[in-house]
């Protein structure tokens, strides 16, 4: 795009400035990441410094994501109008002062309204670190470039509770945002500092303006109806069936719009293209399991078996070890690989997994537990990898803004969607298995009645027999419920395979142009 418009066109970073970028980037990227479910387990802290109850509480959730949502497909437009690197430094700088603003927070509404703002400063930084990462390796490291980036991007919601529930047990709950300073500042002033004479082409073309409202509506609506959604049992809600419809409206309006429209704020054409379609798709119904797996197992050990945080914590973490290792591997090699085969791979481990998760009782041991999650982990960069370097394929590099923050916009509103479903559909078949198992406990059973009768010796009353057995029936309940859900995102991950298939080589280098810019 740069050399069209009579710009020198400025070779690819080598060296320790490479290095220096991909830090900065990487930690950056992680850090915004990581903000999305660094909060999840502040919550009762959190409400009881600000006097307000946890459901309340939660707000300090869902204006974030509501935010951050509604920004994340307008990456590639604030890329084309200002300038990617600018826009990403500018995105950090706002992160960083909310930040700072969320930790001072005296009140729900104060934090509430600088979590917003958090959360609308963080929606490009995602895309735009890949998009400035891939445009400044060389075309012959874009794989390492890409693995390095996925690497940050999958396993920093993992570490998000971890570190979330360590910070607000040893300090208190301010500290999970001012941490963002120091990351966020040296992101931005190394970023501008190797990056600003790199900037790409600004093109000054007419606001959309019924599209941006339109896309503000809608999938405002839509991300608030999904956090609040179970909350107030769903459909039977007045109001949360006026936010899906008025979601449906209004997002039935955009796709029309932005399609037709000269000069879109989204550009929705980019699923005509195959290989984006099929790319951003698979990925999007993995991340409906793999999520759906990340809310529901912690949920499970914390609900069901007792664990606290920090050891529901240390249960999910082993997910990312391989995970870990194995990015740069899979990313140095990306074109010698077979993508499509890798993915299967991927959802091959991702179904065993689940598949093995749905076979556990509520006697499991730690031991037992950590071992899928550990074996899990191997198919995380197999899976999200290859598939960023399929729907990237045969992409120009100003196109990657766009088609970045779209595919994230994806992944993220699955997050949600799978959130919103997986923590329903374990309550609604928790209540079924209770009721299952409650219909064989009557006063005739001789099981019943010979269990009554051992806590009666060991000195119990009849009443307090019942409700133990009462607790453990919920218990029962509980995991059996959890096993279903496991195996539905089993069948999930094995019905995303034939899709895959559909994606259509040659993957190439994603955005080989020369420098990028």
């Amino acid at each position: 795009m740069a050399a069209e418009q009579g710009k020198p066109v400025l070779p690819p970073l080598h060296g320790t400035p490479l290095v220096l970028l991909t830090i900065a980037v990487a930690f950056a990227t992680f850090m915004e990441v990581l903000d999305i479910t660094i909060v999840n387990v502040s919550v009762p802290h959190i409400a009881g410094s600000l006097g307000v109850s946890p459901q309340e509480g939660t707000w300090a959730i869902s204006s974030y994501s509501l935010a951050s949502a509604i920004m994340q497909p307008l990456s590639g437009w604030i890329a084309r109008r200002f300038g990617e690197v600018r826009s990403f430094c500018v995105s950090a700088f706002l992160f960083v002062a909310m930040s700072m603003l969320c930790g001072l927070a005296t009140s729900m509404p104060m934090l509430v309204v600088a979590r917003l703002l958090q959360g609308a400063g963080s929606g490009p930084m995602v895309a735009l670190s890949l998009s400035l990462l891939l445009n400044a390796y060389p075309n012959e490291k874009k794989g390492l470039a890409l693995a390095l980036w996925a690497m940050t991007v999958v396993v920093a919601p993992i570490f998000g509770p971890i570190l979330g529930g360590y910070l607000t047990d040893n300090y208190s709950w301010p500290w999970i945002f001012y941490i963002n300073v120091p990351v966020g500042i040296l992101a931005v002033i190394v970023t501008w500092a190797l990056l600003r004479h790199r900037e790409t082409t600004i093109v000054k073309a007419p606001i959309d303006a019924i599209g941006l409202i339109l896309l503000v509506v809608g999938v405002g609506c839509l991300q608030f109806m999904l956090d609040n959604g179970n909350d107030k049992d769903w459909f039977s809600s007045t109001f949360i069936t006026t936010l899906g419809i008025i979601a449906v409206v209004c997002l039935t309006f955009f796709v029309a719009w932005e399609l037709t429209d000269k000069h879109p704020v989204v550009d929705l054409s980019l699923f005509r293209r195959r290989n984006f379609a099929i790319g951003v798709t698979a990925m999007s119904f993995g991340m409906l399991g793999f999520f759906g797996i990340n809310v529901v197992y912690p949920l499970w050990l914390q609900t069901v078996l007792n664990y606290t945080a920090s050891w529901a914590g240390l249960a999910t973490a082993p997910v990312g070890i391989l995970a870990f290792l194995l990015s740069p591997v899979i990313g140095r090699n990306i074109q010698r690989l077979e993508l499509r085969s890798v993915v299967t791979f991927a959802f091959v481990v991702f179904a065993l997994t689940s598949y093995w998760f749905a076979s556990f009782p509520d006697t499991a041991s730690f031991n037992q537990l950590v071992w899928p999650r550990f074996i899990m982990g191997m198919a995380i960069p197999c899976f999200f990898i290859p598939l960023n370097q399929v729907f990237l394929s045969g992409l120009k590099p100003h196109e990657i803004a766009s088609a970045s923050g779209l595919a994230n916009f994806c992944r993220t509103l699955a997050a949600s969607i799978s959130t919103a479903v997986t923590v329903t559909i374990w309550q609604h078949r928790g209540d079924y298995h209770h009721a299952v198992l409650a219909e064989h406990l009557t006063g005739a059973s001789a099981a019943t009645t010979g269990y009554i009768d051992g806590l009666s010796a060991l000195g119990g009353p009849a009443v307090r027999s019942w409700s133990i057995i009462e607790g453990i029936v919920t218990r029962q309940a509980l995991t059996l419920a959890v096993n279903d859900v496991f195996l539905l995102c089993t069948f999930l991950f094995l019905a995303m395979i034939p899709i895959v298939w559909l994606a259509k080589p040659p993957f190439g280098n994603v955005a080989a142009g020369p420098g990028g810019h």
